[in-house]
């Protein structure tokens, strides 16, 4: 398993376990965020065109035999999926993911930005309402239930890691997946 996609809700830790996974396993580590959107200042406010971003994903994935992949690609990446061995599904509770995007977010942009009068706080407020959505939303968004869907239709090896675990933990739960496959 040499080309693996983890993916869940925004907050659930696809992009740190996909660092620390790649480290681990010398794999390239490749995240969505960095197709999806233009470089911007403040990061995160224009998409990249559609043949843009997959282009520059094929290029990049095309580049190395072992990759891990993370972030989602919900709306335009299906086009890679048949080159995944392993998709890593991550779930944690809502409050929890809640928390992590905020400190998060208070990290990026500063406490002052994403309060009440701050320069972010509108698109902070959207933001996190958007993630709040994730569990109860239709399959018309980045939810739960289109990406059961999506996973549903996968013939490539689906893991699980549902619940609040290490990064630690995670990485050993997937080398130990990869080793029996």
């Amino acid at each position: 398993m040499e080309r693996i996609h983890i993916t869940g809700s925004s907050g659930s830790g696809t992009t740190t376990l996909g660092g620390a996974l790649a480290e681990r396993l010398s794999y390239q580590h490749f995240d969505t965020d960095n197709y999806f959107w233009l470089p911007t200042n403040p990061p995160f406010q224009k998409k990249r065109e559609l043949e843009d971003r997959q282009t520059l994903l094929m290029t990049d994935l095309d580049s190395t035999d072992r990759w891990i992949l993370s972030g989602s690609l919900s709306g335009w990446g299906d086009i890679f999926i048949p080159r995944f061995d392993l998709v890593v599904y991550l779930w944690i509770s809502k409050d929890l993911r809640i928390e992590r995007l905020v400190k998060r977010e208070t990290r990026r942009y500063g406490k002052t930005e994403i309060e009440v009068g701050g320069k972010m706080y509108s698109a902070f407020n959207d933001f996190i309402q958007w993630a709040s959505d994730y569990d109860n939303g239709g399959l018309n968004m980045r939810s739960k239930a289109m990406h059961e869907q999506w996973m549903a239709s996968l013939n490539c090896k689906v893991l699980r890691l549902e619940g609040n675990m290490s990064v630690e933990e995670r990485v050993e739960t997937v080398i130990e997946t990869i080793r029996k496959n």
